[in-house]
C-alpha cells in the first residue's frame, strides 16, 4: 500500500468519525493500521480473510503499534460467507480490498451495513491502468468496470475516484 494511499484511508476513517469498520482482506495490517489511526479512539475495526496467517500477522503489528487488543476483530473466512453475519447498518465505514472479482457482490453487502452516511472505499480500481484500456480484458478488469458502472450510476451513492495508489473508489451511502 503507498503512503498516500493510507494517508487517504485515515483521512476518510477520520472525516465520518468512525466507531465501527469492517475491513475485507486484513493482509498483514497495513491499511488496518492506516484506518484505525483515522478512527475514533473507541473504534473497532472488523476484519475479514481467508487466511489465518494473515491475520496473526496483523494482530502483531497492531500490538506492535500501540493498540490494545479490543480494537480488532479477526473473523477468518471468506468474506462473502462472514459479512452476511455483520449486522445492518452497523458499520460507518467498509474497506475492500479483497478478492477483485468479488468487489460488486462486496458493494451489495457494504449497503446493507453502512449507516446512512456511512463510506464504502474499495482498493486498486484502477487495476494498474487496464480498467481505462479500450483491449480485451481478463475478468478481474470487467468485474472492476462493473462496479465502477454501478456505483457511478446508482442513486443511493455519491461517490468520487481518488488517484492516490493503485486507485480509491469511495462513495457515500445516501
Amino acid at each position: 500500500m503507498s503512503p498516500s494511499t493510507g494517508a487517504a484511508l485515515r483521512l476518510l476513517a477520520a472525516s465520518v468519525d468512525a466507531k465501527a469498520v469492517a475491513e475485507i482482506g486484513t493482509g498483514c495490517g497495513v491499511s488496518g493500521i492506516h484506518l484505525l489511526h483515522g478512527m475514533r479512539p473507541d473504534g473497532v475495526l472488523t476484519t475479514v480473510d481467508p487466511e489465518p496467517d494473515h491475520q496473526q500477522f496483523a494482530r502483531q503489528a497492531f500490538r506492535g503499534c500501540g493498540f490494545a487488543s479490543n480494537r480488532a476483530r479477526f473473523i477468518p473466512g471468506r468474506a462473502l460467507d462472514v459479512l452476511p453475519r455483520l449486522a445492518d447498518a452497523g458499520y460507518d465505514l467498509v474497506f475492500c480490498d479483497g478478492d477483485r472479482l468479488e468487489y460488486p457482490d462486496y458493494l451489495a453487502e457494504s449497503l446493507r451495513l453502512l449507516r446512512p452516511g456511512g463510506l464504502v472505499v474499495f482498493e486498486g480500481v484502477f487495476a494498474d491502468g487496464r480498467t481505462v484500456d479500450s483491449g480485451p480484458q481478463p475478468t478481474e478488469v470487467l468485474r472492476l468496470r462493473e462496479l465502477l458502472r454501478t456505483v457511478r450510476e446508482s442513486q443511493e451513492l455519491v461517490s468520487s475516484l481518488l488517484p492516490v495508489g493503485d486507485g480509491l473508489l469511495c462513495a457515500v451511502k445516501r
